[in-house]
């Protein structure tokens, strides 16, 4: 072997070392650098989810790159509920923050489309800080994390899939619970409707079962639920919600809004307040409204009812979640109708109303009693004789 063979020999087997040795020096200079990882649960339904993944967490992860993670679980589908739920078992979360989004950084939960652009950041240069984060302690996390693939680009997340949209029957059992008490409440709405019309073939009772307070009470009860829901649509806020429901999910799905721009507790407000405004005009005002107002508030109710049956069947059927404050609007509306049923049904049947006021306005002439011609006397019927006759002696 010549002396140049043996130099470049030498020469190639000085690299191989090199190699070996600051490979692995390499390898664990990229391991040592802090990456900060998280998880965002969510909802495809959801707006206030939307605006957080397409708005909020991109520039993230373009600013960050491969030092943040991000998996995304969709909590519609059964593995994603089971996960969604044992995460609120593992840190504890108060019934009124068990909604979506909802992003779990280590030890910490936010939720919301308020609290996760206002908080996240900040969190996310102090992991970086401390060196990084493992993924959050969820139990059956890291099975879901060991079949994502990270990508090498600047962002850094992880992208999943959306599934096949779920049954009815996966949704319903999402909240086998509140769903229940939704499919109820449905059941007796449409038996509520169809009393009230089978009722219009029947004859007027003779005393009305439901008092005059009725509709103003309830009236004013569903404007400040109505009320409550539209401040909790529009700024963002977590809903408080009883022990059975998910009030936040009702609330972030599409359906919280008519139209995408109305919502549905804004028009609850107007309907209430014509309501009450149309029954304080039929006990208060001139008798010739009553027919009008007793039929409005009839209509007006009957619309809100098959509104709310609508509404109602999204919520175990599409949805998934039932929002308690939703099925007390409901059940005021279907109160409402059959307390305005009497009253309607009064006007259709006998249409007596403002009869009194027209006869106050024109009063009938008086007749004059027919005039009957006397009859002349006989004189046995009189005390005066007859001509040529004396008068008695006295």
């Amino acid at each position: 072997m010549s002396k140049t063979t043996k130099s470049l020999l030498t020469f190639l087997l000085i690299l191989l070392a090199a190699a070996f040795v600051f490979a692995p020096a390499q390898a664990q200079g990229d391991s040592d650098q802090p990456v900060v990882r998280a998880v965002l649960f969510y909802s495809p339904t959801c707006p206030h989810c939307e605006k957080v993944i397409q708005q909020v967490l991109p520039p993230l992860l373009e600013q960050y790159g491969e030092q943040l993670r991000i998996v995304a679980i969709n909590t519609t589908t059964e593995k994603g509920s089971d996960l969604f739920q044992t995460a609120i078992d593992q840190f504890n979360i108060e019934k009124e923050r068990q909604g979506v989004p909802f992003l779990v950084i280590e030890d910490t939960v936010l939720v919301g489309e308020r609290e996760i652009p206002e908080q996240f950041p900040g969190l996310i240069e102090e992991a970086l800080a401390s060196g990084g984060t493992n993924w959050p302690a969820i139990p059956g996390l890291a099975d879901v994390v060991a079949t994502v693939h990270f990508s090498a680009g600047p962002t850094g997340r992880a992208i999943q899939e959306n599934p096949a949209p779920p049954s009815m029957k996966e949704r319903f059992m999402l909240d086998p619970v509140g769903n229940t008490v939704s499919v109820l409440t449905l059941i007796g709405m449409i038996i509520a409707v169809g009393w009230v019309i089978y009722s219009f073939t029947r004859p007027l009772p003779e005393k009305d079962f439901w008092p005059n307070w009725v509709i103003p009470v309830l009236s004013v009860l569903g404007i400040g639920v109505a009320f409550y829901l539209t401040y909790v649509e529009t700024s963002g806020t977590e809903a408080i919600c009883g022990p059975v429901g998910d009030c936040n999910t009702v609330q972030a799905s599409p359906y919280a809004t008519l139209f995408g721009v109305l919502p549905v507790g804004l028009l609850g407000i107007i309907g209430y307040a014509l309501i009450l405004g149309a029954w304080a005009i039929y006990t208060w005002g001139d008798t010739k409204w009553q027919w009008i107002t007793a039929v409005s508030i009839w209509g007006m109710s009957f619309f809100g009812v098959l509104f709310s049956i609508y509404l109602t069947f999204l919520e175990p059927f599409v949805i998934g979640a039932t929002c308690m404050w939703c099925i007390s609007s409901a059940i005021f509306q279907t109160v409402i109708l059959l307390a305005a049923t009497p009253p309607a049904k009064r006007a259709w049947q006998e249409d007596d109303f403002g009869e009194e006021d027209d006869e106050d306005e024109e009063e009938p002439e008086e007749e004059e009693p027919p005039q009957i011609e006397a009859e002349s006397p006989t004189p046995e019927e009189t005390d005066e004789p007859a001509s040529g006759e004396e008068p008695p002696n006295k």
